[in-house]
């Protein structure tokens, strides 16, 4: 039996290691599966080029639980190791940077979970759960087992062992106050989250199996069973497979196999298939949205050689992918960094573009294949989409292909469809383009059909970042100006050269104006006299678009002026001088009259913009009622 000393630089590695990694110490299973997996690859690969003279056979990995005796137990049947390769592997540390790791950490608090990525560490997370851990391995070489111990001091014992089969067993004696990771549900529940989609199957205890019935069985005759081994993983998951190997059901069973309590089938999904300039595979999947942009995050799983890293993608997926599900996977991925080191990782950064691009162009393909059901799943799309075209440059030159304008009337444009087909009777006197939209056609719906009644195209535009998209438009669009169906009257919403002449003269808009301004809640409306079509409603409350857009960028986030969100609503009331209520209002001499026409035409308009609420709604009704008495 020999003995010796770990080579670390310092003596105090081993408190470190549960020290500042104890925030994060169940990904010990995780590690040392890891090394298990690649052991039994390395094995593979050297009897597939003949340099091994063994049988492969069909290994497998598995965990044991002892409760009795505080152990558990990680056997695999791979490479296995001599105890040449124990010394050089396990007790020399590749650990140059010792110091540098005490300097670095020493005033961390845990809140960095990156160390052994940086550090090389490894098997030695063992030591977050485990008082002394045991190493009991047989290379595939001819040459004794080794048996190795180490209690969490830098002193170790290294001796030969009887084991016979190749592989590498590791034991863990687990510490009292990490017991824990003595219970099956604890380490099924680490098994499932890091390890479901390993490349070697992994053994976790036994499960019950029913067979078919005999043939000359009788139909009480209960099914025969029989115990097998309970593989934990899917070793051969989708997205390690081509394309062309899966069929439209493949991807909707590996959905649910992600995630098997979301009942709603996913709208269609993206194959991530690049080897150049990095290594990268992985399907997404486009769920049905909601306008809620924050529900969705963090669905994505983001693997390394089918070892489940994390599932919050931020800095790896753009941010406006990250409301999408699937997997992604990528040997250029580190295992353990923090999300900073991840963040402004040169590779990361390839990865994402790529990412960008590539779902860019499955929305490209998939509309110009099918048009038709593009346009039906538009609804349940478009929030991605639009977030894409207002945080990523690129994304959205690539969105004018297949970013769609749905009408009120439910025709989808494109922008460039769009402009050919309202270029004619939508540009103003000015020659810039006027699109007009909703964001609520039942709350817009006079506004609407006014606009309709001219010949004018009216989107429906509702998602909760439209004012932020818009402004991004504009800018892209120089001669182009998107505005609200009810932020002006209809004859200036698109301004012609003809101006309509008021029937009223300069005096009796002055008196009007004047009686207007005194009667109308100067806090919440403001007052303006506009000559339009006699036909038109005699009053209309409008939002200028400006003030309104402002306010919402502000509500939902970035953009708008300061402290606007929190400005009260604001209104203009738009009197029509030519409609023949307004003159009504105008000649009539009771001062009483006067205020109840004035007050059932705005409450009118008020109804109109659907502000007709409470105690103002009781007193419209009553005042109907009298009216018409």
């Amino acid at each position: 039996m020999s003995k010796g000393t770990i080579n670390v630089a310092v003596e105090n590695i081993f408190p470190l290691i549960k020290k500042f990694l104890y925030s994060d110490h169940e990904i010990f299973l995780r590690e040392l599966i890891s090394n298990a997996t690649d052991a039994t690859l390395k094995l593979k690969h050297l009897t597939d080029i003949g340099e091994a003279k063994v049988a492969y056979g069909d290994p497998k990995i598995e965990v044991k639980i002892d409760k009795d005796k505080k152990q558990l137990r990680i056997i695999d049947q791979g490479i296995g190791m001599t105890k040449e390769e124990v010394e050089k592997y396990i007790n020399e540390i590749a650990f140059s940077g010792a110091e540098e790791f005490i300097e670095k950490y020493k005033d961390k608090n845990g809140e960095d979970t990156g160390i052994i990525g940086h550090f090389g560490l490894g098997f030695y997370s063992a030591f977050m759960v485990a008082e002394k851990v045991e190493i009991i391995t047989k290379s595939y070489k001819d040459e004794p087992a080794a048996h190795w111990v180490c209690d969490g001091s830098p002193n170790y014992t290294l001796e030969p062992a009887d084991k016979s089969e190749r592989g590498t067993e590791i034991i863990l004696h687990i510490a009292e106050d990490e017991t824990e990771f003595l219970e099956e549900a604890k380490i099924r529940e680490l098994l499932v989250k890091y390890n479901k989609f390993m490349p070697i199957p992994i053994k976790f205890g036994m499960k019950t199996e029913t067979l078919p019935k005999p043939e000359d069985a009788k139909e009480d005759d209960p099914a025969p069973t029989k115990e097998v081994d309970n593989i934990i993983n899917n070793p051969n998951p989708a997205w390690t497979k081509q394309p062309t190997e899966l069929e439209a059901d493949d991807y909707k069973s590996f959905y649910r196999e992600l995630y098997p309590m979301q009942f709603e089938e996913p709208l269609f999904n993206i194959h991530l298939n690049v080897d150049y300039p990095f290594n990268l595979t992985g399907i997404l999947y486009f769920p049905k949205m909601t306008n809620d942009m924050n529900i969705q995050k963090d669905k994505i799983q983001l693997y390394q050689n089918q070892v489940f890293v994390t599932d919050n993608v931020e800095g790896i997926v753009p941010e406006f992918l990250t409301m999408l599900r699937g997997v992604i996977d990528s040997p250029d991925i580190p295992l353990n960094v923090s999300r900073s080191y991840l963040q402004a990782d040169g590779a990361v950064k390839k990865i994402s573009s790529y990412i960008t691009r590539k779902v860019a162009d499955k929305l490209k393909s998939l509309f110009k294949d099918n048009r038709e059901d593009f346009e039906q799943k538009w609804n349940d799309i478009k929030i991605v989409i639009e977030y894409g075209m207002l945080t990523e440059d690129k994304f959205f030159e690539k969105a004018q292909d297949f970013a769609l304008y749905p009408t009120v009337d439910g025709t989808h444009f494109t922008l460039e469809a769009l402009k050919e087909k309202i270029k004619d009777n939508q540009t103003d006197k000015d020659d810039k383009l006027i699109v007009l939209y909703a964001s609520d056609k039942e709350a817009q719906h006079s506004y609407i059909e006014a606009a309709k009644e001219k010949g004018y195209e009216v989107l429906l535009l509702d998602s909760p970042i439209v004012s932020h998209l818009l402004q991004k438009l504009e800018g892209a669009n120089e001669n182009m100006s998107f505005v609200r169906v009810d932020s002006d009257s209809i004859d200036t919403l698109i301004k012609k050269e003809d101006t309509a002449i008021s029937k009223l003269s300069e005096e009796e808009q002055e008196t009007l104006k004047t009686f207007l301004t005194e009667t109308i809640p100067s806090e919440k409306f403001s007052v303006q006299l506009s000559p339009m079509d006699s036909s038109a409603n005699p009053f209309i409350i409008t939002e200028p678009e400006f003030m309104r857009r402002m306010k919402e960028m502000q509500q939902s986030g970035g953009g708008g002026m300061f402290g606007m969100g929190n400005m009260p609503e604001m209104y203009n009331v738009i009197v029509n001088t030519n409609h023949e209520l307004v003159s009504e209002i105008l000649n009539t001499k009771t001062k009483k009259k006067k205020e109840r026409l004035v007050n059932q035409a705005l409450d009118l308009a008020k109804l109109s913009k659907n502000l007709l609420k409470g105690e103002e709604m009781t007193a419209f009704i009553k005042r109907s009622y009298e009216m018409i008495k």
